[in-house]
């Protein structure tokens, strides 16, 4: 809205409506409105769902101070899911199509979320909405992604292209012989493609329209089956990690800066040539989202650091871990996500191995026996008897080493 509006008002020369043009200023104005946002709505909503006796339902796991969690005001997701969307649409270009996938997404995946936490707190079921129902919701968004982006014609890449030029080369002797040097170069046809970035390669696409024997007919299926993989993955992992004080908010932070990089780098040509990466116009735009996403992340910790004073709750984690998903497939970066959010898959899969060996040794043995000392992954650390602030702290430690080397296979190939 603000860009639309500044950008009318720079063809008449007012001072300053120029600055909206560019991405940084409006990453940096976005990131400074969704933060405060978050803390100065923050305490009215808390004390709001305190009022109404909107809490958190505690399982008995026998986990030290579980008990005092009882009661913590919960559905905090909405809290961030509003400095999101409130500074991207002012400040974001809503004619762009990823911009358009981010917002539905996150309004989508918070729905869902929502209804959840709804059933937990004033059903007082602390089941909350059943798995299958969580599933479809997170299949149809799939769905509706993956259609999006093979039919929109504003998703699409500059493909890097070889060219072969000649060149007279005179030796010591003044024999002339003629050498072929090949240049790659970006394409400058922006084309369809269902290419994504392989890390740790250097030749380092691969296209997945491989798995359909190339029929363009049948590739748009490609789209929906990956986004519907993505966001099932690791929507449910980052779900998993929010289990302590600031824990999914902290590891999530690093991971959103990265992704946020990382669309800026794709959609800016000459960096995406010198890097040798895919070069995917209109993708930098994401920037604005991505620092509306980490403010929120930030004055959300305002109030969720240890002790926690209200709980994001399934409306927040599963559209967190929705977003990052679908950004990541929005940037073709989709592979890094096992490396990028190492710590989501951490957590699933803990739980995975649990349940799993769990079964088996029962069947086997006829006593189920146990891989960890509880599930998911963080839960084992408490049960180990290290303090929550600290295994927070280590988890988030870990998130930054991890994203660095995200960074990394930029030039490790």
């Amino acid at each position: 809205m603000l860009y639309s509006l500044f950008r009318f008002l720079d063809q008449y020369d007012v001072p300053g409506s120029g600055m909206f043009q560019y991405i940084s200023f409006r990453a940096a104005v976005a990131v400074i409105l969704a933060l405060l946002i978050t803390i100065l709505l923050g305490r009215p909503i808390i004390r709001f769902l305190q009022r109404h006796q909107i809490g958190e339902e505690i399982r008995n796991l026998g986990l030290e101070g579980e008990h005092s969690k009882k009661g913590t005001p919960t559905m905090g997701g909405l809290l961030i899911l509003v400095a999101i969307l409130i500074p991207t649409l002012l400040l974001g270009r809503l004619n762009n199509i990823y911009i358009q996938i981010m917002l539905i997404s996150a309004v989508w995946l918070g729905g869902v979320g929502f209804i959840d936490d709804y059933i937990k707190t004033f059903r007082h079921n602390k089941a909350g909405l059943k798995p299958q129902f969580k599933v479809v919701g997170q299949v149809a968004l799939g769905l509706i992604v993956g259609t999006m982006m093979w039919y929109s014609p504003d998703v699409v890449i500059h493909e890097k292209v070889s060219e072969t030029t000649e060149r007279l080369v005179v030796d010591e002797a003044g024999n002339q012989t003629i050498d072929e040097v090949q240049h790659v170069m970006m394409d400058p046809i922006a084309s369809k493609s269902t290419k994504t970035t392989i890390p740790f390669v250097k030749n380092n696409e691969f296209d997945y329209g491989w798995f359909v024997g190339g029929y363009v007919d049948n590739t748009w299926l490609l789209y929906v089956v990956v986004a519907i993989t993505l966001l099932l993955c690791v929507s449910n992992g980052a779900n998993l990690a929010d289990g302590l004080d600031g824990l999914l908010g902290s590891i999530s932070i690093p991971i959103v800066v990265v992704l946020g990089a990382l669309a800026y780098l794709s959609g800016h040509i000459i960096y995406a040539d010198y890097l040798n990466i895919m070069y995917i116009p209109h993708s930098a735009e994401l920037v604005v989202f991505a620092a509306a996403m980490v403010g929120a992340l930030l004055g959300f910790l305002w109030y969720n650091s240890h002790p926690a004073q209200i709980f994001m709750g399934d409306t927040g984690s599963l559209a967190i871990g929705g977003i990052v998903a679908l950004f990541a497939m929005c940037i073709r970066k989709e592979l890094l996500l096992p490396l990028l959010c190492g710590l989501y898959f951490a957590e699933a899969i803990s739980v995975v191995l649990q349940v799993g060996w769990f079964k088996y040794t029962k069947w086997r043995y006829g006593e189920g026996r146990r891989i960890f000392r509880m599930a998911p992954l963080h839960h084992h650390y408490q049960k180990a008897g290290i303090f929550e602030t600290k295994i927070v702290q280590r988890f988030f430690i870990i998130s930054i080493l991890l994203c660095a080397i995200t960074m990394m296979t930029l030039k490790i190939r």
